[in-house]
């Protein structure tokens, strides 16, 4: 833990990663005082649209919604469980969708791939200019897609969560608070690596 609380934790690699890999976690300790710059959206938006993407179609689109808006309230509204609880201390949601069908109109698997690259460089842009983000799958989808109208062929993935990290001391839930001082573990290489030369 750092001097003002923070948890800090860095994975056990079989090899050194860049610091920005190494350290990257998911915090729920978001300080609720904080406000996400114009400035460090923009540039993390940016890292999204300027990801890869197969056949370069860009099936993303995002919903951003800042603290003290409406959208950040139906948004809200839509998180499951005890993220209504940490999530809204943080500065923005970005609700990633993507378009799951290609322009025949037939099914595009590829999209959840390019969003995910895509929510990767997001996430890394974030991390780089000192803002923690945790991605949450938690939500009820049928009814983003509903609030915000979107159309049958986009679909709603994830919400990354950005602002700055806050005390541990800042959750009241003993369970959160436990599981931010948790440390981090990975199935081992010997698990995924299905084949190798």
């Amino acid at each position: 833990m750092s001097v003002d609380g923070t948890v800090k934790k860095s994975a056990d690699t079989a090899e050194k990663l860049h610091p920005l890999l190494q350290e990257r976690w998911s915090p729920r300790a978001f300080d609720e005082s904080y406000r996400i710059s114009d400035q460090d959206l923009l540039a993390v938006l940016e890292a999204g649209r300027w990801s890869p993407s197969s056949n370069n179609y860009q099936p993303w689109r995002f919903i951003i919604a800042k603290r003290g808006g409406k959208n950040f309230e139906l948004v809200t509204e839509a998180l499951a469980g005890f993220n209504r609880e940490w999530a809204p201390k943080a500065s923005v949601y970005i609700v990633l969708t993507a378009i799951m069908v290609d322009d025949t109109n037939q099914p595009r698997s590829q999209s959840l791939y390019d969003l995910g690259i895509a929510s990767t460089a997001m996430t890394l842009e974030a991390n780089h200019r000192g803002l923690a983000v945790h991605q949450i799958g938690g939500f009820d989808r049928a009814s983003l897609k509903e609030k915000f109208k979107l159309p049958e062929t986009i679909s709603p993935i994830a919400i990354p969560v950005l602002g700055k990290q806050a005390s541990v001391n800042s959750l009241t839930n003993e369970d959160l608070a436990k599981r931010e001082r948790a440390s981090r573990s990975r199935k081992n290489l010997s698990e995924i690596v299905l084949a190798s030369d």
